[in-house]
C-alpha cells in the first residue's frame, strides 16, 4: 500500500535545497494493487530565471527491485508542444528546467512521471506533476487607444462625466503586477493658454474623466488636450502615457442679430418668384449647426406678396417677390423682418428681445401688357343671329391707360368682326351649329389686343350657340307595302321621322293625319320618332297615296306633310307582294313604273339583237367546201345532223377493222327510224343493250357535240370531244362492241360514207390534207389516195 502522506515542496522558497520525494512506495515483498496515488503539491518556478538549467525536484521509487530503475517524463514542455522546457535524469529522477519560462505565454505545465524497468516494463503507475510559473512585473501597462476622444457641453457643471479611458497589463491580474492606477499629468487648451486652471479630473481606478471646475465656454476654448498616465503596482510600478482630446460642444446660448437692421430694396411690377435683396445676421454659436442657422419671418405681409428664405452657406436672408406687384395700386411696401435659430435658445443664453429689421421695398413701373376682363370671353347667342348683331363689348383694358388696338387672330369660319379701336365684337353672318369647328355647341376664336408700346396679349372667345328650330321634320320611307293575308288581316307601314335640328328642337315628333284623308287611314304613334300607318277599313289590292303630317318639338314647332305611296297586296312568307304588279308598285327603290317598263324593253331588245347575231353567224358557216379547202361538199343548206355520234375504243389491231369499217361507214340514208345496233365482237344479240361492268348504270349521259364544225380543220377537235364524252358516259356498251347511233336525220345529200356525195367527182378534189389530220384519219386518207 502507498503511504497517505502529502508531500509539499515549494521550490521558490528553497531554491538551494532540492528535496527528494517518493511518490511510489511498496508494502511487503510482492507487487500490490495501487488503491490511491500520492497527492503531489504544485512545483512553483519563477519566470524569467537566468539560472538554467535549474534543478526543480527529484522523484524516487520506494519499491525494492533487483534490477535498475529508469525514470521517464512526458507532457507539454517535454515531448509535446511547447517542447524542450523540461527534462528528467533517467537514473536519478531529477527534473530540471532547460530554459527561462514566460508566464505571459505559459502559466503552468502538467507532466506525467514514469518508473520503468530496463526492459521497458512499467514498474509503477504514472504520477502527475504540476509545474506553476510564478509571475514577475515584467510588463508595462498600455492604454487601449493611442488617443481617446470625447466631448462635453459648454457651461457643464463640475462632476459632469466626459469620457472613460482604459489600459491593460499582461502580468498576472491576481497580483499587484497588474493593479493599475490612472492620472492626468498635463492639460493644454485650444487656443493655447486660453484657460490656465485645471478643468478636468480622472478616477484613478476606473479611468473616468470628469469636469472639475466651471467656466467651459466654447466661444473661448473649443478643445482641450489631456496628457494621461497609467501605472501598475497601484501606481508604484511600471508606467505608460496616453492622450485624451476633449471637444467643448456648443449650446444655443447666442441669439442671431440683424446687422444692419435697416434695408432699402426695389421690385419691378408684374414679376414673380425672383430675388430683390438679402439681409445679414450674426451668430457666434457653432457654424453649420442648428444653433447657428437662422430662420426668418415677415410680420406684416397680409397678401403674401413676399417671401424670405435662408442661404444655408452664408446664413443670409433672401427676400423674394412671389406675387406680381402693381405700381398703379401701391408704390412702396415697408416690411418688418424677425429672425431666430433653428434650435431653441438655451436657458443659459442672455435674456434679450428677438432681433428685427425694417425693409423698404419700392415698386418700379414698367409697360404692362393689356389685360382682358375675362379669359375666355364667354358669349351665348342663337345660331341664327342676324349679321351685325353686337355680341360683346368692353373686353379689355390697359393698366398703363394707353390706347389699345384690337384684332381677330383666329376665326376659321369668318363669323366675327371686331372694332379695331373699341374692341366691340359683332356677328359678320349667321352661325351654323353643324360646322366642323363647333364642338359641344361651342365655337372658339382668338382675339388680340396691343397697347401703344407694342405689348400685346390674346384671349379666347368661346361662343356658345343655342339651337333654333330652322328645319322641318321629314318622314321615310315614302313608299312601302301593307300586307294582308287570306283572312283579310291588314298590317301596317312603319314610318320614321328625322330632323336636321338638334335637341330640343327635334324629337319627340307628333304624327297626324289631315282631316280630309283620315277616313280610310290612321297613324298610330309608337315612340318619339316612329309611328305605324294603317288602313281603317278593308281595302282592295292596289296603290294608295296617303298624306301624313309630322311635327317637331321646337319652339315654335315646325310641321311638314309627306305623301306616302302605299301598296296593299297579298304577301308571301317574306312580306313581298305575290303579284308582279303589286311588287312593282310596292318597290321602295325609288324607280317609277314607266322607267321600269323602259328598262325591261331595252333588255328585251338587246336579247333579240344577240339572238339575231347568233343566227347570222350560224348561217355563214354553212358553205360548200371548195377544192383544197374541205372534205364535205354539198349544195344543200339544210340542217345536217350528226353523221358520226359518240363512239368508244374500237379495240387494237386488224381484227377489229371489219367492225370498225361497218360502224364508221354507215350512211344516214340507211338508218332506220329507230336506233339500231350491231355487236360483231361481243356476240350480244341485236336489239339488247350490252352492260358495262366498269361503271354505274342509269346515270345521265354527258352532252355530246351535236353540230359538225364549219371549218374542216376543226374536225379533229370535234371528234376528240366526242371521244371524251363517250369515255365519260357510264351507259355506253363495253369495249370492243359496236356503238349505238342515234337518229341522224333524213334526206342527207351525202349518202353513205363509202360514196360521199359532192358537187364534183373525186378527181376534182385534193384529199392530201387528210394525211395531216393524224392517225385516226389515216384509213380515210388511204381510201382517197389517188395512187
Amino acid at each position: 500500500m502507498y503511504d497517505s502522506r502529502v508531500l509539499r515542496l515549494r521550490a521558490a522558497e528553497e531554491p538551494k535545497h532540492i528535496q527528494e520525494i517518493h511518490p511510489w512506495r511498496n508494502q511487503g515483498k510482492g507487487m500490490v494493487r495501487v488503491k490511491r496515488d500520492w497527492i503531489i503539491p504544485p512545483i512553483r518556478v519563477l519566470e524569467n530565471s537566468k539560472q538554467v538549467p535549474e534543478n526543480l525536484v527529484q522523484i524516487k521509487s520506494d519499491k525494492i527491485f533487483t534490477g535498475e530503475v529508469i525514470y521517464k517524463l512526458e507532457g507539454p514542455g517535454v515531448d509535446q508542444a511547447p517542447k524542450n522546457f523540461f527534462e528528467i535524469d533517467d537514473k536519478t529522477g531529477m527534473i530540471r528546467s532547460k530554459r527561462p519560462l514566460d508566464r505571459e505565454k505559459y502559466s503552468s505545465f502538467t507532466l506525467k512521471a514514469f518508473a520503468l524497468s530496463p526492459s521497458g516494463e512499467r514498474l509503477e503507475n504514472p504520477t502527475t506533476i504540476e509545474i506553476v510559473v510564478l509571475d514577475q512585473n515584467d510588463n508595462r501597462p498600455a492604454f487601449t487607444q493611442k488617443q481617446f476622444t470625447g466631448a462635453v457641453s459648454e457651461f457643464s457643471v463640475p462632476g459632469t462625466s466626459v469620457m472613460s479611458v482604459t489600459a491593460t497589463d499582461a502580468d498576472d491580474p491576481t497580483t499587484e503586477n497588474a493593479f493599475l492606477s490612472y492620472s492626468i499629468i498635463g492639460q493644454e487648451s485650444i487656443p493655447a493658454n486660453a484657460v490656465t486652471k485645471t478643468m478636468f479630473g480622472i478616477n484613478n481606478e476606473t479611468g473616468t474623466i470628469y469636469t472639475r471646475d466651471v467656466g467651459l465656454d466654447r466661444e473661448v476654448v473649443k478643445t482641450f488636450k489631456l496628457k494621461l498616465q497609467v501605472a501598475d503596482m497601484g501606481g508604484m510600478g511600471l508606467t505608460s502615457e496616453g492622450v485624451a482630446i476633449i471637444h467643448v460642444s456648443d449650446i444655443n446660448n447666442h441669439a442671431p442679430q440683424f446687422s444692419p437692421n435697416s434695408y432699402k430694396m426695389t421690385a419691378v411690377e408684374n414679376r414673380r418668384n425672383y430675388e430683390i435683396g438679402r439681409v445679414n445676421v450674426t451668430d457666434i454659436d457653432d457654424r453649420g449647426t442648428g444653433n447657428w442657422e437662422a430662420r426668418y419671418f415677415i410680420s406684416n405681409d397680409p397678401y403674401r406678396n413676399f417671401a424670405i428664405t435662408t442661404d444655408a452657406a452664408t446664413n443670409q436672408g433672401i427676400l423674394m417677390v412671389v406675387q406680381p406687384l402693381d405700381y398703379e395700386a401701391q408704390i412702396e411696401y415697408t416690411l418688418i423682418l424677425a429672425v431666430e435659430n433653428i434650435n431653441p435658445l438655451s436657458s443659459k443664453a442672455p435674456n434679450l428681445p428677438v432681433s428685427t429689421a425694417t425693409v423698404l421695398v419700392t415698386v418700379v413701373n414698367e409697360n404692362e401688357a393689356p389685360r382682358f376682363r375675362e379669359d375666355p370671353i364667354q358669349i351665348a347667342v342663337p345660331e341664327s343671329v342676324a349679321p351685325g348683331t353686337l355680341l360683346k363689348s368692353n373686353i379689355a383694358f390697359d393698366p398703363d391707360n394707353s390706347d389699345l388696338r384690337y384684332e381677330i387672330s383666329r376665326d376659321p369660319e369668318r363669323w366675327l368682326e371686331i372694332n379695331r379701336n373699341t374692341g366691340e365684337i359683332t356677328a359678320r353672318r349667321s352661325f351654323n351649329m353643324r360646322s366642323q369647328h363647333v364642338r359641344n355647341n361651342i365655337y372658339a376664336a382668338i382675339v388680340k389686343v396691343t397697347d401703344a408700346g407694342g405689348v400685346s396679349t390674346t384671349a379666347t372667345v368661346a361662343i356658345t350657340l343655342t339651337e333654333i328650330n330652322d328645319f322641318p321634320p321629314h318622314l321615310f320611307p315614302l313608299s312601302g307595302t301593307v300586307c294582308r293575308d287570306t283572312r283579310r288581316v291588314i298590317s301596317g307601314l312603319v314610318l320614321t321621322a328625322e330632323d336636321d335640328d338638334l335637341p330640343p328642337q327635334a324629337a319627340p315628333f307628333i304624327f297626324e293625319m289631315p282631316l280630309d284623308v283620315s277616313v280610310n287611314w290612321t297613324v298610330i304613334q309608337v315612340n318619339d320618332t316612329h309611328a305605324v300607318l294603317q288602313p281603317l277599313v278593308e281595302l282592295e289590292d292596289g296603290q294608295y297615296a296617303v298624306t301624313v303630317m309630322v311635327s317637331d318639338s321646337g319652339s315654335p314647332p315646325f310641321s311638314a306633310y309627306s305623301q306616302i305611296n302605299v301598296t296593299v297586296c297579298l304577301c308571301d312568307a317574306f312580306g313581298d307582294c305575290k303579284s308582279e304588279a303589286g311588287a312593282v308598285f310596292a318597290s321602295s327603290v325609288g324607280i317609277s313604273f314607266i322607267a321600269l317598263i323602259i328598262i325591261m324593253a331595252s333588255i328585251a331588245l338587246l336579247l333579240l339583237l344577240l339572238l339575231l347575231a347568233v343566227v347570222v353567224t350560224s348561217c355563214g358557216r354553212r358553205h360548200h367546201i371548195k377544192k383544197g379547202t374541205g372534205l364535205l361538199v354539198g349544195d344543200s343548206e339544210d340542217d345536217i345532223r350528226d353523221n358520226v355520234l359518240n363512239y368508244n375504243e374500237q379495240g387494237g389491231g386488224e381484227e377489229d377493222e371489219n367492225a370498225f369499217n361497218i360502224d364508221l361507214l354507215w350512211s344516214p340514208l340507211d338508218a332506220p327510224t329507230t336506233p339500231t345496233s350491231y355487236y360483231p365482237a361481243s356476240g350480244v344479240p341485236r336489239g339488247k343493250q350490252p352492260v358495262r361492268k366498269d361503271a354505274p348504270h342509269n346515270l345521265p349521259s354527258p352532252t355530246y357535240p351535236r353540230r359538225p364544225p364549219a371549218d374542216p380543220t376543226d374536225i379533229e377537235d370535234y371528234i376528240s370531244d366526242g371521244l371524251e364524252a363517250a369515255d365519260k358516259d357510264p351507259n355506253v356498251p363495253p369495249y370492243d362492241t359496236a356503238l349505238i347511233y342515234d337518229y341522224e336525220g333524213e334526206g342527207s345529200l351525202s349518202g353513205s360514207l363509202s360514196s360521199i356525195a359532192s358537187g364534183s367527182s373525186d378527181g376534182d378534189q385534193d384529199y392530201d390534207y387528210l394525211n395531216d389530220w393524224g392517225p385516226r384519219f389515216q384509213k380515210l386518207a388511204n381510201m382517197y389516195d389517188p395512187r
